[in-house]
């Protein structure tokens, strides 16, 4: 007799105490049918130390009947769609409570499916395109030489007096390239000659106002790289046309 009564408070025991955690009911059983779809930010938002109320408000009514006091578990189906037109991922989702009806853990069927509450990784920030170096100041050759002359005007070594202000306190640290251009009239051979002897001499006049004479490079282009084509035309209005092409080019006064 003794024996009976200790099996059948054991039994009624077994019957009335809490699910095994982690047994999952049969999704056969959902209610709705098929389980619910779910906003994957929505169900980051659930956390251990939530109560039933939160809970409730933010998943909704469990699946399989559990009911809201008392009961220790609460089961979920939900569906994930990875993309657009992609067959749905289904995972089974179950929240375990204290006594008072907090949530203290929660487990998935499949397993894999826990990676879903993992934290969505920052994108990798995207490298920032190197700066492009600053454009060289141009300036216009007939504005520094007269035609088809090398010899800095009057004009010219007060506009170069202005490149050496604007540098200012840099005047000593700066890296230059001045690069001679002039236009098409005449041999390629002698334009070459021309448009080196205008970046010299834009060089010394430079260094005569105090850049190191190691920092600043002299070059001549003659009549490459021109900005401007015109055409055939009469010399006097080709001459006019041209003269765009006639420059002298200092790269790095912004640098």
């Amino acid at each position: 007799m003794k024996w009976t009564t200790m099996a059948v408070a054991a039994l009624l025991a077994g019957c009335g105490g809490a699910p095994v955690r982690g047994d999952f009911p049969d999704p056969a059983r959902a209610h709705p049918a098929g389980g619910t779809y779910v906003s994957l930010d929505g169900l980051r938002q659930y956390a251990p130390g939530m109560n039933k109320q939160q809970l409730y408000a933010l998943l909704g009514t469990p699946h399989f009947g559990e009911g809201m006091w008392g009961v220790r578990e609460w089961n979920y189906l939900f569906n994930f769609r990875r993309s657009v037109g992609a067959p749905p991922l289904q995972c089974q989702f179950q929240i375990h409570f204290d006594a008072q009806g907090v949530a203290v853990g929660q487990s998935w069927k499949p397993a894999t499916c826990a990676a879903l509450l993992e934290p969505v990784p920052a994108p990798a920030p995207v490298a920032a395109a190197p700066a492009a170096p600053p454009a060289p100041l141009r300036i216009s050759a007939d504005a520094l030489f007269a035609f088809d002359s090398a010899e800095l005007s009057g004009a010219g070594r007060a506009k170069l007096d202005e490149v050496v202000a604007q540098l200012g306190a840099r005047a000593s640290t700066v890296a230059l390239t001045v690069t001679g251009f002039t236009d098409r009239i005449g041999s390629d051979a002698y334009n070459q000659q021309l448009s080196r002897r205008r970046a010299e001499a834009v060089r010394d006049y430079l260094v005569a106002r105090g850049i190191p004479p190691a920092a600043v490079r002299a070059e001549g282009r003659g009549s490459a790289q021109p900005l401007v084509e015109c055409g055939n035309a009469p010399h006097a209005e080709l001459v006019r046309c041209l003269a765009p092409n006639r420059r002298v080019e200092i790269a790095g006064i912004g640098s």
